[in-house]
Order: C-alpha cells, then sequence, then structure tokens
C-alpha cells in the first residue's frame, strides 16, 4: 500500500522501516498544512491527523485506508468515507489512561482546594481550611462509555464513588455501576455530583451541555470536559460559576483553541483551564504504534 505518513505521528520516522519492510510505501511529510509532496492519486492509505482539513479528501481518489492519531473522528469527512467505502480507524486506547488520570487529578484538585493551599504556601501562611469534600460516596456521571469514559470509570469507582454511564446505546461494562440510555440524561443530572463529558462530538452531541442542562445539576458539582469544547456550552457555565451555582469546573477542550486571552474563562472562579493536554502521557508512544501495526498489517 502507499502510505503517506505525517508529523501528527510524533515516531512516524522511528517506526517507517518497519512499516516498508511490512511491504508498504511509505512518503512522509512533517506538517499537514504543507503542500503534498506527492500526488494525490498516488495515496492508498494516510497515517495522520488533520491532513484532511488542509488537502480536502477529494484529492485522494484511490484512498482505501486511515489510520488516525487522534481519538476523534470530526476531522474527517465521514459521509466520504462511507461514501467511498474506506477503510478508517482512530487511536482507539492510545490516550484513554492519561486522560481519566487527568479527570481524577483535576477533580481532586478542587475538592482538596489544591490552589488555597498553594498560595498560602507561597505567602509562607500557615492556615488551615476546615470544609473539605471527600470523593468517596459522590455520585459521578460519565456521559460517553467508550475507552475514555471506561478508564475513567475504574478510577473514580476505586475512589468508592457510584458511577453511572450514559451512552447511545447501553452495553454491559463492569467498569461502570450502571450505564443508562443518553436520553437519561435529564433524570440523572439532579442527582450528580461530578459531570465527566467524554462522548463524542456529533450533530446530536453538539451544546449536548447547554444552560438548560447545566441548570438541573446541583449547586455542588462539579464539571469536567475531555472531549470536545462544542459538547459544552461554555458562555453559560462561565456564568453559572460567576454566580456560585456550580462548584467548578476542570476544562482540557474549548470551542475556540487556542483559548483567547481574553476569554473569561481563565479568571473564572474555581475553573480549572488547560491547553487540550489531558491526553499526554508517557505510554502514548508505545500504543499508538500497536494500534498503527496492527491496523496496516489487517489493512
Amino acid at each position: 500500500m502507499n502510505l503517506l505518513i505525517t508529523g501528527a505521528w510524533p515516531d512516524a520516522k522511528k517506526h517507517i522501516p518497519e512499516i516498508e519492510a511490512m511491504g508498504h510505501t511509505v512518503t512522509f511529510m512533517q506538517h499537514e498544512r504543507d503542500q503534498l509532496p506527492c500526488d494525490g492519486d498516488w495515496v492508498e492509505g494516510v497515517i495522520g491527523s488533520g491532513l484532511f482539513l488542509f488537502h480536502p479528501i477529494v484529492q485522494f481518489p484511490n484512498l482505501r485506508f486511515i489510520q488516525l492519531t487522534s481519538a476523534g473522528f470530526d476531522r474527517v469527512d465521514m459521509d466520504y468515507v462511507r461514501e467511498h467505502s474506506i477503510e478508517i480507524h482512530n487511536a482507539r486506547g492510545v490516550y484513554s489512561i492519561p486522560m481519566a488520570e487527568y479527570a481524577v487529578s483535576g477533580v481532586l484538585q478542587l475538592y482538596k482546594q489544591a490552589r488555597y493551599f498553594y498560595e498560602n504556601q507561597t505567602a509562607h501562611l500557615w492556615k488551615k481550611h476546615r470544609s473539605l469534600p471527600e470523593l468517596c460516596g459522590k455520585t459521578v456521571t460519565v456521559v460517553g462509555c467508550g475507552n475514555v469514559g471506561t478508564e475513567c470509570a475504574k478510577r473514580f469507582k476505586a475512589f468508592g464513588c457510584q458511577v453511572i454511564g450514559l451512552n447511545r446505546s447501553v452495553k454491559e461494562n463492569e467498569a461502570f455501576h450502571t450505564i443508562l440510555p443518553l436520553e437519561k440524561l435529564d433524570e440523572i443530572l439532579p442527582k450528580t455530583d461530578v459531570l465527566l463529558l467524554t462522548v463524542a462530538l456529533k450533530r446530536e452531541t453538539s451544546h449536548l451541555m447547554d444552560r438548560r442542562r447545566l441548570g438541573l445539576l446541583p449547586d455542588t458539582a462539579v464539571v469536567v470536559n475531555v472531549s470536545r469544547g462544542a459538547v459544552l456550552d461554555e458562555c453559560a457555565l462561565c456564568e453559572m460559576l460567576q454566580a456560585g451555582r456550580l462548584a467548578g469546573a476542570v476544562l482540557d477542550v474549548f470551542e475556540t483553541e487556542p483559548l483567547p486571552e481574553d476569554s473569561p474563562l481563565w479568571d473564572t472562579p474555581n475553573m480549572i483551564a488547560t491547553p487540550h493536554n489531558s491526553y499526554v502521557g508517557e505510554g502514548n508512544g508505545e500504543r499508538l504504534w500497536n494500534v498503527i501495526r496492527r491496523n496496516i498489517g489487517a489493512g
């Protein structure tokens, strides 16, 4: 197979000799927005992330295989992929572990008032905080029960939380105490202490957590978003945090990235904002190579 591999795969150059030994022919381009290093009709397979944002997929008439280095499919015209029977894979399971660790870490930072103690340490103040909540016994609602949601559920369950999953399809998964259809979301939100968004961004999940649904959460709830920024109404969330209608939020993804310097989210009380960094982990390289090797071997 003629493979176009991009620098969206950080370890690509290290593994290209192994891929060529499998019988594939490889052309490499570092930056996906650059001019193509080959004719589009040469390409039969692509390993990358956002290539089709800069080079429309119709430029590759012989394309039959796509391996994404990202977890989401939202950068690809999936209607075109289905219409042309193109085999496509995402980086399923590659980033789930660090993202789950990030989610737990963010909630614990808010619960245990990490910023308060850091500021006191910086000021050399010995000052106790007498009202720290416990994670044990809390109800964690995970919206999206794929790999990321499952890894999150395992970890929150280990802290003694009641973990409820909401998913478009309901199936058995021992990481959750129960999984309910997504249509039950409005019923579960009033009982939720921690709302964790790991659902894929699709037309039906855009602004899934809008102002009305955020209003269904208790004042003590914490919202965590590690999926896509557009799943959540950021303006409504910001206003509710400023009004004390939610206890906190942990956001690693935003509707506009990078987050503009003048965004009110930077200075919102009880907000942890990070630059789409939750997926970073030392095991990603090996996990991604295992996924790619398996899929190009089968392809």
